[in-house]
């Protein structure tokens, strides 16, 4: 269901946690459980912080997902306006299709 530590911390906004995987060097581009990767669940959840700290680690802001596509597809469909914010000030293509 989780995939790894980092995704898991990541879907539940624990942004200690995922400050600590990230210092020991978690891989933010690791694909794995529900959502695709740990930026995808922060932003469907709406972790903001979280959605930050994973960007200053510089993930593909636009790696596909499971659900929605991407991170940016998937927190505008759930009305995160914080994340969408967040992930479009990243560079996060906003006429990306589903592929």
């Amino acid at each position: 269901m989780y995939g790894n530590a980092l995704y898991a911390a990541s879907l539940r906004g624990h942004d200690q946690v995922v400050r600590m995987l990230l210092d020991k060097g978690a891989d933010v581009n690791a694909q794995c459980g529900e959502y695709g990767n740990a930026l995808y669940a922060a932003s469907e959840e709406g972790h903001d912080q979280v959605v930050q700290m994973l960007l200053d680690k510089g993930p593909d802001v636009n790696a596909q997902g499971r659900r929605y596509g991407n991170a940016l597809q998937a927190a505008s469909e759930r009305g995160q306006d914080k994340v969408v914010r967040v992930l479009l000030n990243h560079n996060a293509v906003v006429n990306r299709k589903d592929i």
